[in-house]
């Protein structure tokens, strides 16, 4: 079956695949075509209508179906089980899919075709993927990216999330880069080595975020504790040596900076329970390379402990200090 090489597919439309979607068919010029697929039909139907004026959208049912019609397909998925499903289904995965296509298909349309996951997923699982790509017999024909994204939400919609990505055949890269760039800043587009390479990345930075915003948490309770003027020791630690993203960009403690998830009861952040997950994967990767860790066990049973309660489940991460204020030293 012929591959138009300006056919491109998107599986997932969650809070963060959505306006990454959209913002693809919207950089995209109109001569091309942008596939999705959702477990959804509501949101397919909301991306139909959104992406009016802006080019050709069609729907397909699966990655079997997306990988038939697309040389690119781009997922953004929530986690292990889906990755494996939509990735390594015998009759509805992207793999399925491929070795169908490459068996009758010759030539050119067998060259440059690309798979890559944005999600956040555990470092094995990803190279559990990769490893079924690389012993298939389309492996010369399909590169396997991993490209994990940080920006939230609202880089989402904004069109300035940053990319850390892993790839082997770094032949392709000015191509995944192009199609990122679309959903992304450019000058935040990072290649970070072979297969593997991008989610490591991501897992290791959100692992010091996590440990960070508890780390600044109980820094600036203590000075709540003591009756300090909280702003002017937030400045003072953005100058000197305790300076971190939490102190300088996400403040943990309401009414210091505008516009950031404390400041709005702290809703529309990342949520506690997502921070505590990839704390997790932050751990599995340790254990899977031996290396050992101090903090992230003592940092997971803080998490644990305030996602029990209710005043705080379901809020941004940066809640903790909340969590720590509003709590007795035992």
């Amino acid at each position: 079956m012929a591959t138009s090489n300006k056919t491109i597919a998107f599986i997932g439309l969650g809070v963060m695949g959505y306006p990454m979607a959209l913002n693809l068919r919207k950089g995209l010029d109109e001569s091309h075509t942008l596939l999705i697929c959702d477990v959804s039909s509501d949101a397919l139907v909301r991306f139909q209508k959104d992406a009016e004026g802006h080019g050709k959208v069609n729907v397909v049912e699966n990655g079997y179906e997306a990988i038939q019609k697309a040389n690119t397909v781009i997922t953004m998925l929530p986690d292990a089980k889906v990755v494996n499903k939509v990735y390594l289904d015998s009759k509805t995965g992207i793999l399925a899919g491929a070795e169908h296509k490459f068996a009758e298909s010759s030539g050119a349309e067998k060259q440059g075709n690309i798979i890559m996951e944005c999600g956040t997923i555990e470092t094995a699982t990803i190279l559990e993927v990769a490893k079924a790509v690389e012993s298939s017999n389309v492996s010369q024909f399909v590169t396997f990216v991993d490209a994990p994204v940080s920006g939230g939400p609202m880089g989402a919609q904004d069109g300035t999330l940053a990319f850390m990505a892993g790839l082997s055949n770094k032949s392709i890269w000015p191509t995944v880069k192009g199609y990122l760039s679309y959903m992304g800043n450019a000058s935040s587009i990072f290649l970070c080595g072979d297969i593997g390479s991008g989610t490591a990345f991501k897992v290791i930075n959100n692992y010091l975020s996590a440990i960070t915003s508890l780390a600044a948490s109980e820094a600036l309770n203590i000075g709540a504790k003591m009756g300090l003027n909280l702003e002017l020791l937030t400045d003072v630690i953005n100058v000197s040596g305790g300076q971190c993203w939490v102190t300088s960009k996400s403040n943990p403690v309401p009414g210091i900076q505008a516009n950031v998830p404390s400041s709005r009861d702290y809703e529309g952040g990342f949520r506690i329970e997502l921070c505590a997950k990839v704390l997790g994967m932050g751990s599995q990767l340790a254990e899977m390379v031996g290396a050992k860790t101090v903090l992230d066990k003592p940092t997971l049973e803080a998490f644990g402990e305030a996602m029990q309660d209710e005043r705080y489940k379901g809020k941004d991460a940066r809640v903790v200090y909340k969590w720590l204020n509003e709590s007795g030293r035992e």
